[in-house]
């Protein structure tokens, strides 16, 4: 058992290799793969993060999962390409609000969005494995905004990659869109799905169960599904709590993190951490009214129903994707249970959590629900408090922090996006919009190519098949 070779959480899937991993996206039996067992940091190793920059820290962790897949020089290369273009060299600088609150800034990359941190070192890394193994891949990524376009940045121009995009027609903000759809790249493909991100997300999925179709067009998935994200953003957990002062013999109190959370994997990246050592007291999952995570930790079922479109256009979703690998975690990984709860939930949209399993998701998670109300007055709040300008699906997780009662250290929110992307939920909430950075002015006068497509999926697969390169 290592932490570089992987399996599924659904148990019919054959041992894979990170590369395998990385170009696979979804393991063949359906499950999300995880490694067979989590790398473990000392706390002399976890301490020496604090010393560290954020690509040598990256490099640190991922050599971890990477194994044989990638030399130490070629890692090192792709970590440090995938960040040369950040704006902040913190990459993921944190930001001191006063009265035990941090803000955790992760929309520093060419996006102006969390997706990047991982997506561009992904991105880097995909390239390297194709290049060794030969061959073209396709990837398909369902967007609920953001993933969207960074996968774009980080993939669009590649050689041997086509990129199709799919996002829910008129469910994203304007700015979302078009950094998605003025992409100039020959191999990018936009789709605005007639649907909500839960039908994108469906589609993807069943392409990938469409086993002869997958492998003729060499299928991949870059959404949080892909492991390789999940491992890359784990990085920033490390290195906050190491800013923190929470590592090591003489450390302080453990911090608890506050997540936005739609599709679960930027808040399944803290317990990845927490299982290679990182000492966390908490980790909140805030939801807004998609709030599917929080009925399922709060009331032990989960559930879906329709997505409701929000302020945070992000989290509009109700199927969170990574929860699977949180649940396989909280049975201790059993796969024979995981693969028949996720049938059962595909079938019904409902999974009652056996009182074990919830117990065990409860004492490393809570779980809150905000409303476009709420988030306007937090995103009100801090700028009056603090002057600073948040986002509203970090409004949504700021919210949800001021809930929090008896936290003994410190609270961290993660700010997963640039205001500047999402002006009208701004402007509500402070009254005026916030400035617009260098990398977003222009788009709106650049044209759009993007195509709507019913959420049907062999009119889906008849798009990818023809507009293919050769």
């Amino acid at each position: 058992m290592n932490s570089h070779t992987f399996l599924s959480t659904r148990g019919h899937a054959p041992a894979a290799s990170f590369a395998d991993v990385l170009l696979a996206g979804l393991a063949p039996d359906g499950g999300l793969y995880l490694p067979q067992a989590w790398p473990q940091f000392s706390e002399a190793e976890l301490s020496a993060f604090a010393g560290l920059s954020y690509p040598d820290a990256a490099c640190r962790v991922l050599s971890r999962f990477t194994g044989p897949s990638f030399s130490e020089t070629e890692l090192r290369e792709a970590v440090a390409a995938a960040y040369a273009g950040f704006d902040a060299p913190q990459i993921a600088p944190l930001v001191d609000l006063g009265q035990g609150r941090h803000l955790l800034e992760l929309f520093h990359g060419p996006t102006l969005a969390f997706k990047d941190i991982a997506l561009q070192v992904l991105g880097q890394l995909f390239a390297r494995a194709l290049a060794k193994r030969g061959g073209r891949a396709t990837i398909v990524a369902a967007t609920s905004g953001d993933t969207g376009s960074a996968a774009i940045a980080a993939l669009g121009g590649l050689p041997n990659i086509d990129v199709f995009v799919m996002h829910p027609r008129g469910r994203v903000s304007d700015v979302q869109r078009l950094q998605m759809t003025t992409a100039t790249h020959a191999n990018v493909h936009n789709i605005a799905l007639e649907g909500s991100f839960d039908d994108a997300q469906s589609i993807v999925k069943a392409l990938f169960a469409d086993t002869a179709f997958a492998k003729k067009v060499s299928l991949t998935a870059v959404n949080s599904i892909n492991f390789a994200r999940i491992a890359a953003q784990s990085v920033y957990y490390i290195t906050a709590t190491a800013a923190l002062g929470g590592l090591g013999h003489d450390a302080g109190a453990s911090p608890t993190f506050v997540v936005p959370t739609g599709n679960f994997g930027d808040i399944f990246a803290g317990e990845a951490a927490w299982r290679m050592g990182l000492p966390i007291a908490r980790l909140v999952i805030a939801t807004n009214a998609n709030d599917i995570m929080a009925r399922a930790l709060n009331e032990g079922v989960y559930e879906s129903g329709d997505a409701h479109p929000t302020l945070s256009p992000s989290m509009d979703i109700q199927v969170a994707s990574n929860f699977e690998r949180a649940l396989f975690e909280a049975c201790d990984r059993n796969s024979g249970w995981t693969a028949a709860a996720m049938e059962d939930f595909a079938r019904h949209r409902r999974l009652a959590i056996p009182q074990e399993v919830l117990a065990r998701l409860r004492a490393r998670y809570s779980a809150f629900a905000e409303d476009d109300a709420a988030t306007l007055a937090a995103i009100k709040a801090v700028h009056d408090e603090t002057g600073r300008i948040i986002d509203p699906h970090t409004g949504v997780a700021m919210a949800a922090a001021r809930k929090l009662k008896d936290t003994q250290g410190p609270v961290v929110v993660l700010s997963t996006a640039h205001p500047a992307k999402f002006p009208d939920a701004v402007t509500r909430a402070i009254g005026a919009a916030p400035p617009v950075p260098e990398r977003l002015k222009g788009l709106e006068s650049l044209p759009e190519r993007v195509e709507t497509v019913p959420a049907n999926l062999p009119l889906i697969r008849d798009f990818i098949s023809s507009r293919l390169r050769p």
